[in-house]
């Protein structure tokens, strides 16, 4: 009665040491999705950037920010991308660090920071 104890709880560990490997390598596995999903969001934030940057300087003005927010298929664009765009001004003076105008490391860094709902302390 103690070898089959002892068997039991012998192939209880291995299983149980199986089980956690799998979900170490599953942890892994969704921290490598998410990490790919920020890059393939943070290209597409960079797409819509230099789009919005009709001068081409690399920075985008609240003026050129307003024109390029007029047209539907832009504020369907950053809907998609899950940036609510109602307010063009709050918006531009959200990812503005408040020199007048948004850089490429302000839009992509606020707008990441802003995807979805915004949170309580970004509105404020």
């Amino acid at each position: 009665s103690v070898v089959v104890f002892a068997m039991t709880r012998i192939i209880t560990a291995l299983f149980l040491k199986d089980t956690l490997q799998v979900a170490a390598s599953d942890a892994e596995m969704v921290i490598q999705e998410k990490t790919c999903e920020k890059k393939v969001y943070a290209q597409k934030l960079l797409d819509f950037f230099h789009a919005a940057d009709t001068t081409g300087d690399g920075e985008v003005s609240f003026e050129e920010f307003e024109a390029f927010l007029r047209e539907p298929r832009v504020l369907s664009y950053l809907a998609s991308l899950e940036l609510a765009a109602h307010e063009t001004k709050q918006l531009f003076e959200m990812l503005d660090d408040g020199d007048g105008t948004i850089t490429t490391d302000e839009f992509v860094k606020g707008a990441m920071r802003l995807k979805g709902n915004a949170r309580s302390q970004d509105v404020i």
